[in-house]
């Protein structure tokens, strides 16, 4: 998926963190972490390049992505872009 479809998703989910279907939100985190490091289950786990939180752990929710999982995959893409701004 080219980076302008990820930047329509990103800007649609950070307006409405409650309303996100799964799929959206898997793309954006594949996007910014890669494939998941563990998809068992129900639940998607993303590696990120720090320890501790925000964790990336995602599940849907009848095809709808939680919001409080939404919120937590926003702010590692914001942790995640202030420390490459910091590197460069």
């Amino acid at each position: 998926m080219n980076n302008d479809a990820i930047d329509v998703i990103l800007r649609k989910i950070r307006r409405n963190p409650k309303n996100v279907r799964f799929n959206d939100l898997l793309r954006v985190c594949d996007h910014y972490f890669g494939p998941p490091r563990q998809c068992g289950g129900s639940h998607r786990v993303y590696r990120t390049p720090w320890p501790g939180d925000p964790r990336i752990n995602i599940q849907s929710d009848k095809g709808m992505a939680k919001a409080y999982q939404v919120k937590q995959v926003l702010g590692a893409i914001d942790k995640l872009e202030a420390k490459n701004e910091s590197e460069e």
